[in-house]
Order: structure tokens, then C-alpha cells, then sequence
């Protein structure tokens, strides 16, 4: 640029930190959004794991010019099941991408100690047509899409101490296109890092799907009331003005939208200083050793 040009407006580009990334291109005013993720298997059914690797890939966009597939065979499957296992997942992959208005149009496979499924998502947008996550307010409030338990639920073992089957239909039902990655600690955390204002994010509901809290405490695993569960095929975390609130949840309840869903205010932004914390909490960040109470959804 020539010495004393005016740049022009800034043009939003984001990060390491969040999901999908933004970058802006060097023609033409537009900005690539491109996001991508892979996984070891988490579930028993490969339909439903193709399904659960795509929604992971996506997340953080609404639309996809581009989607490619990344899978990995393992060495220690046999040919039959190779040719069982491996068409159903690249089915439930492809199908849950065109359910999201796209296809798949490349990817590579390889042969390693692992069985992998992932992929690659593109969009490019001109700036004015995305919302960038950076404008939380004080008096805005975060809105949880999914109840938190994923995690927990696909990864029971199969004992008769707990019904399996039971606590994870619900789960299954849920793995649709939407998000996925850290628990609501690590994407509170990274979403408030991102924040223009001085803000912090004060969490005060974990809506959690039944019986997912009290088998995460009784296994001493997976952080699930301290937040740091992981959430693959989660729910959306949406910060929003508080007076439009009701007419969203509403929205997301009504059959308009799939079959509809409940959605949950989890969080409230404060003034403060790109911190997460606990409520009633005003100097330590909420990590493991603070537990809020959690609200069990029975559906």
C-alpha cells in the first residue's frame, strides 16, 4: 500500500481460538471461512459416526460451498470389515452434508494404526454476510441450543449399572448438523477472548440431558458439571440481547425448525475483563474445582 493511503475500514479476520477461521482474501473484498475436525470412532453405529464427523467439520458456519473428507483406514480391521464398516460412515458423512445444502467434492484416505473419519468445510462470504463473535455486550445473555451430556452418553461402557441403550437414544437423535469441540468452559473461554468490549461471562445453568450428571459423577470422569465435558454434536452457544431472547427460544421450539428444540440461557455478560466465571463469583475463573448446579431436561 502506498505511503499515507487510506487502508479503508478494517475487515474482520479471525483466529486460533475458535472453531472456524476467517481470513481475508486477497481479491475481491471476500473472506474465506473454513473450519476442520477428525475423530477416532465414538459411537457403536459407522451411520451415525459419518453423521457425527460432519457435524464436527462444520461447526461454526451455516452455509458450505466446499466440504472434503479426511479418513484414515486402520491396519487392524480386516477386509470384511473394511467393506461393512467404511461405506456406512462415508454414507452418514456425505448424507448429513447435504442435509446441510452441500456435497462432498474430494478428500483423502489413507492407511494407518487408526480408524479416523474428518474433514475440511469452505465458504467464502463478502464480509457484510457473517456475524463475527466479537460483539457481546453487558446485559446480553448466552443461549445454549443442546443440553450438555453428549460426551458422557456416548462414551458409557455397556454394563448393567446403567441402561446404555436408554441414556443414549436421545443422544443418537441429537447428533444432527450442528456443533461440536470443547466443553461450555473452553468455547465460553475462547468466545469471551474474542470480545471487543470489556466484558466477562457469568455462567449460571448447565441444562443437562437426564441422567448424564449423575452417571459423570458416579464414574469420577468427564468434568460434566464443571463444564469442561466435551460436547461432540453440542449445541450452539449464541450470545444475544437480552429482549430477544424469548422470541429465539420460541422460534427454536416451534416446528419450523426441524423438529424443534428447547433452548437455555446459560450465561449472563458482565462487565469485566475476558474472564468466565461461576455466578455470585467476581475474581476466581470457573474451572474444575467450581460446580454449578445443573438442570436435568427430561426430553
Amino acid at each position: 500500500m502506498p505511503e499515507g493511503a487510506d487502508p479503508g475500514p478494517a475487515l474482520p479476520v479471525l483466529g486460533i481460538g475458535i472453531d472456524p477461521c476467517v481470513i481475508l482474501l486477497r481479491h475481491g473484498g471476500l473472506s474465506l471461512v473454513q473450519t476442520m475436525d477428525f475423530f477416532y470412532p465414538l459411537v457403536e453405529d459407522p451411520y451415525m459416526m459419518g453423521c457425527i464427523a460432519c457435524a464436527s467439520v462444520a461447526m461454526g458456519i451455516t452455509k458450505c460451498d466446499n466440504m472434503l473428507t479426511l479418513l484414515s483406514l486402520s491396519q487392524s480391521m480386516s477386509e470384511e470389515e473394511h467393506e461393512k464398516i467404511m461405506p456406512l460412515m462415508i454414507k452418514g458423512f456425505r448424507d448429513a452434508t447435504e442435509e446441510g445444502g452441500t456435497a462432498v467434492t474430494g478428500g483423502q484416505m489413507v492407511v494407518s494404526s487408526w480408524l479416523i473419519i474428518g474433514g475440511v468445510a469452505t465458504v467464502v462470504y463478502r464480509p457484510s454476510a457473517f456475524i463475527m463473535p466479537n460483539n457481546a455486550a453487558v446485559g446480553d445473555v448466552l443461549v445454549l441450543t443442546k443440553p450438555l451430556g453428549t460426551q458422557v452418553a456416548v462414551n458409557l461402557d455397556n454394563t448393567e449399572r446403567w441402561n446404555q441403550v436408554e441414556v443414549v437414544e436421545l443422544v443418537y437423535q441429537e447428533a444432527t448438523l450442528n456443533i461440536t469441540g470443547f466443553g461450555i468452559l473452553g468455547h465460553s473461554q475462547n468466545l469471551v477472548k474474542q470480545q471487543r468490549n470489556d466484558v466477562s461471562f457469568v455462567i449460571c445453568n448447565l441444562p443437562v440431558i437426564a441422567k448424564m450428571a449423575a452417571i459423570s459423577k458416579a464414574s469420577g470422569q468427564f468434568g460434566l458439571l464443571q463444564g469442561t465435558s466435551a460436547e461432540t454434536s453440542g449445541g450452539l452457544l449464541i450470545c444475544l440481547p437480552r429482549e430477544q431472547v424469548a422470541h429465539f427460544c420460541s422460534e427454536k421450539r416451534s416446528s419450523k425448525t426441524r423438529e424443534g428444540h428447547q433452548a437455555w440461557i446459560v450465561s449472563i455478560v458482565e462487565k469485566g475483563n475476558q474472564t468466565v466465571l461461576p455466578c455470585g463469583t467476581t475474581a476466581a475463573v470457573l474451572g474444575p474445582a467450581h460446580s454449578n448446579a445443573s438442570s436435568e431436561p427430561s426430553s
